[in-house]
């Protein structure tokens, strides 16, 4: 039996309440109390000093793309703050001169350009821009959400786009005056056009999970609910069952993990649900690899005018955004969901998306009961109607309060004045009685928490805009933020009576913070960085010199 004890330090249990010292046995919490106590009853055990330093439970983000995050923090062109086409055209340049054999056989930025940062000419990039790239290999561009990519002339051939290509159901791509494709593609649309880019051997995809687990323990995250099966991994989906298990029976993880499945097709969600569901060997006791929910797509983004609208977009009203799932396929998963009792999580943004999903969730509802804790990830343009009956339908709410870093400079514009100030809705949510989870949506956004701790708090971007905060009454206080990060994500994994707590039965997820956040101005919250990760008892990550 091991036996540890983390002393000296201060420990969140729960709103206003603080411990000194933490006793474990074997990877779970046995024992909270003081330093003096403890050291007292377990003198065999091994000692842990907190030096001062606050301790919070394992930060858990409830919604990313594990692998996508690898391949970001991996060596790739950066091209995130670029300010003009003409920037992104010569940093990629740049990058393939610099990276020949990276690039060999394609250029890819996932996650990447935003023009909505452009200083003039804010149109998205075509294949004629992207062909002063290269036009011998296929560049592959996403804008920031990953529900649009820019595709050269190379990338829209490889991936048999023609002008006699039909529609693309659930998705959109554009004509050039002379019918041929112009490089610019969403959603449904996109996905050809990333494998001309995006190759996922085994080898590849261990590293990329692997390299991303190092970054999240790195900064303070001991579980994630990811999305990768579906969306990183190509070909059959026991593929990928398979090479993240062996990640995790090889003992090579470093956090806890919780699948998020996107399926194309009911047929293959059924075979899912007849194979890896009801066979699939996650023990409950261990607690590092779980099973967890379908995850559907229903719309697109604010940003790029893809996210379902009730209304027109205020600044372009002919647009009401697309719709990326039927709501005749989302019933027909649904009830499969349902039946096998799966729980359901969709991608919703807009407020039509919202609420139409919502109309699906409440078709299967058990006596007005929501068991399988069906829930809505986004869930960002809402106003007060909409949330009471989200709560009322008891589902729960993933969100992504980091969005506002980039998203409270475009809403107003988007959706008008009196829309975006009910929308982001932390704080309105959190007081009808919601359930609530955050996360980052990695690497859409850093999966760093604290800057999306700081954006929940201020309702501001890292340089302190707008003055007050966008939609000020929506501000959530520190601990309502901690506990959407911990308690709040666990509950969301059926999970929150072992995880989320410094409580006796708990694992022993933790992390040692380097200055107080209970304390240190607002404005450090994003600063802050872990002196040390534990999951399970197991440190995972200790900053040099702690």
């Amino acid at each position: 039996m091991k036996k540890q004890l983390l002393i000296n330090g201060k420990l969140y249990l729960e709103r206003g309440k603080f411990a000194e010292a933490l006793y474990l046995e074997d990877g779970t919490i046995r024992e909270v109390g003081t330093t003096e106590g403890l050291r007292s009853a377990h003198r065999d055990a091994e000692l842990l000093d907190c030096q001062g330093h606050t301790v919070l439970p394992g930060l858990n983000d409830s919604h990313q793309h594990t692998m996508l995050t690898g391949r970001h923090v991996s060596k790739m062109v950066n091209i995130k703050d670029c300010r003009s086409i003409e920037d992104i055209v010569q940093r990629c340049r740049t990058f393939m001169a610099e990276n020949p054999e990276l690039t060999r056989r394609g250029l890819y930025a996932p996650n990447s350009w935003n023009q909505e940062f452009f200083d003039t000419d804010r149109r998205i990039p075509d294949r004629h821009d992207l062909d002063r790239i290269s036009t011998e290999i296929p560049v592959v561009l996403e804008r920031t959400c990953g529900h649009i990519v820019s595709a050269n002339t190379k990338a829209v051939e490889m991936a048999g786009f023609t002008k006699d290509s039909p529609p693309v159901e659930g998705g959109t791509f554009e004509k050039d005056a002379d019918g041929v494709p112009n490089g610019i593609f969403t959603e449904n649309a996109a996905k050809p056009i990333r494998a001309t880019v995006v190759r996922n051997d085994p080898e590849e995809l261990e590293a990329l999970m692997l390299r991303a687990m190092e970054y999240a323990v790195a900064h303070g995250l001991t579980s994630v609910q990811s999305n990768d099966i579906g969306v990183s991994v190509t070909g059959d989906y026991q593929v990928g069952f398979d090479l993240i298990r062996r990640i995790f029976e090889e003992g090579k993880a470093l956090c806890r993990y919780h699948y998020q499945i996107n399926f194309l097709t009911v047929e293959e969600f059924q075979k899912f649900l007849d194979g890896e569901w009801t066979h699939g060997k996650y023990p409950a006791a261990d607690g590092w690899l779980t099973m967890g929910c379908l995850k559907m797509y229903k719309d697109g983004t604010l940003g790029g005018r893809t996210a379902m609208m009730r209304q027109g977009y205020a600044d372009a009203p002919d647009v009401y955004g697309e719709e990326a799932l039927s709501d005749e396929s989302m019933r027909a998963f649904l009830k499969l969901a349902d039946q096998y009792g799966m729980q359901a999580i969709t991608h919703v943004i807009g407020d039509k998306a919202i609420e139409d999903t919502v109309k699906c969730y409440e078709e299967i509802l058990h006596d007005g009961k929501n068991p399988h804790r069906n829930a809505l990830v986004h869930c960002q343009i809402t106003d007060r109607p909409l949330l009471e009956r989200i709560v009322k339908d008891d589902l729960s709410v993933f969100f992504q309060p980091v969005f506002l870093e980039h998203d409270l400079h475009i809403v107003e514009d988007r959706v008008g004045k009196e829309l975006a100030s009910t929308s982001y809705a932390f704080k309105t949510l959190h007081d009808l009685g919601g359930h609530e989870s955050y996360g980052s949506d990695s690497p859409v956004e850093d999966c760093n928490p604290f800057p999306c701790i700081y954006n929940a708090m201020t309702r501001q971007d890292l340089q302190g805009r707008p003055d007050g905060g966008y939609a000020p009454h929506e501000r959530v206080d520190l601990e309502t933020a901690i506990d959407a990060y911990t308690v709040g994500s666990a509950y969301n994994q059926f999970q929150e009576n072992v995880k989320g707590r410094l409580k006796p039965g708990y694992y022993a997820d933790l992390v040692i913070l380097d200055r107080d956040i209970f304390t240190c101005p607002v404005e450090e919250i994003p600063a802050i960085r872990p002196l040390l990760t534990m999951v399970g008892g197991k440190v995972v990550y200790r900053q040099e010199g702690f």
